[in-house]
């Protein structure tokens, strides 16, 4: 879409802002809005009145709130963020702000709302803005990338200042035009969101595809006209009939967990340091070797962990959507050892293939087996014996077999991640012109009047 530009601009005297249209007023938005409205306007209110209540996660970064919580007045009168319907609400502290979390509010119970004491509430004085148009000026890079440099605080506890808020300078357009830039912005980011949406929903189907082209493969090979068999195991299936069905410990020579010494916070650089692995080398079933921690000069490696092309690692803690990953070793690492968070599997090279295992392991068969059977205190780090792996049933064809199939899904993963490369990219230029859209319209570096 082009769009003009306004026939006559001014300079600003706003550096970052630069020439603005010349009948635009340059303000600082205490001028324009009020910040965090008194809690006194809802004293005539009886206490035991119920009201919206907001937290941090009933606030999404696409504009919208969840309104499915109320408390009393009494409940949230004291500690809490006030705020009515119309009013804009900014989430101040990282990564909440950083992430875009921020709404016009509306639909409030009785009107009244209050939520986290980490919102900046931003009321339009009527006269001068309307919510809508303050609510894109919020969503503007403009302004997020300038909140950003003002946050004060350190690590997880920075937060935007009110006073930067308030005293943010910005070019005001007259109220009609505010409304034309407000629909021209709800209609044309909408249409683009459409198409971040269809995108991320392919996305989502490339992944079933994946998955589904996986799980076809090493259950039922790549023949569709051979003789099939019940295997015997409920959540196998039928199989080909040539195939073997064996628990995994039948085709292992070895298999052994590492060890975890105090390491530094950063991985191996050169190939004369030593090298711990995290528990995240296998995650996505893809082996990544910069997934490490260096291991200090004083410390004695433990050579017998070292990595060897083949090795077939398993993470046994992680959370449960990820304890259970596997991926094969590509090449040699001989300075990089083996973690205790890690199996290694060492397979018996004439029953079966570690690529075939892996991708095995990864089917949604074996993995509701690894998650039924995976225990821990906190869901957040689940553990599984060896027992777990070893006695599990596996699909073995013949190792040429295997290996054929192991190309297939090799070939298969290549296309199919190409095409999630070509959504991925798709997305991230969508998502960069409707921030530049944004910003263009609330700067005034386009004019969306009879666009909209």
């Amino acid at each position: 879409m082009s769009l003009p530009r306004y026939a006559e601009y001014r300079d600003s005297g706003v550096a970052w802002l630069g020439e603005v249209p010349a009948h635009w007023q340059v303000k600082r938005l205490r001028f324009v809005a009020e910040l965090n409205p008194s809690k006194s306007e809802v004293t005539s209110l009886d206490r035991q009145t119920e009201v919206s209540f907001l937290p941090m996660d009933a606030i999404s970064d696409d504009g919208s709130i969840r309104l499915d919580e109320t408390r009393t007045l009494a409940q949230v009168e004291n500690g809490y963020t006030y705020f009515r319907d119309g009013d804009v609400v900014i989430a101040k502290i990282t990564p909440c702000f950083e992430n875009g979390k921020g709404a016009v509010v509306r639909g409030l119970l009785e009107g009244v709302g209050f939520g986290t004491t980490e919102l900046i509430v931003v009321r339009p004085k009527p006269q001068v803005t309307t919510s809508d148009y303050l609510g894109w000026l919020f969503t503007s890079p403009t302004f997020r990338k300038d909140a950003e440099g003002a946050m004060y605080g350190a690590g997880g506890q920075k937060r935007v200042p009110d006073s930067f808020v308030r005293d943010y300078l910005d070019a005001v357009p007259p109220l009609e035009e505010q409304s034309a830039i407000a629909a021209f912005l709800d209609r044309e980011t909408g249409k683009i969101d459409a198409l971040i949406a269809e995108q991320e929903k392919l996305l989502t189907l490339l992944a079933e595809k994946r998955q589904a082209t996986i799980s076809h493969a090493v259950t039922r090979g790549l023949n569709p006209n051979v003789p099939i068999k019940d295997s015997g195991v409920p959540w196998l299936g039928e199989v080909p009939s040539h195939w073997l069905i064996v628990r995994i410990k039948h085709a292992v020579r070895s298999i052994e967990q590492g060890w975890s010494p105090q390491c530094e916070g950063y991985p191996a650089e050169t190939p004369d340091e030593w090298g711990v692995l995290k528990v995240g080398c296998v995650n996505g079933g893809v082996f990544t070797s910069s997934e490490n921690k260096r291991l200090p000069g004083e410390l004695e490696p433990i050579a017998q962990y070292a990595l060897k092309q083949g090795d077939l690692l398993i993470s046994r803690a992680n959370t449960r959507e990820l304890v259970g990953g596997a991926a094969v070793v590509t090449e040699d690492h001989p300075k990089l050892l083996l973690c205790d968070k890690l199996y290694r599997l060492r397979m018996d090279a004439a029953l079966c293939v570690p690529e075939f295992l892996a991708a095995f392991l990864s089917i949604g068969g074996a993995r509701s087996q690894i998650e039924l059977r995976a225990s821990g205190a906190s869901s957040s780090m689940l553990n599984i014996g060896q027992s777990v792996i070893l006695d599990m049933p596996v699909t073995l064809p013949s190792i040429e077999e295997q290996l054929q199939i192991v190309d297939f899904i090799r070939s298969e993963r290549q296309r199919l991640e190409e095409l999630q490369h070509e959504s991925m990219c798709a997305i991230t230029l969508l998502k960069e012109r409707r921030s530049a859209l944004i910003a263009a319209a609330v700067t005034g570096k386009i004019d969306v009047r009879q666009a909209a």
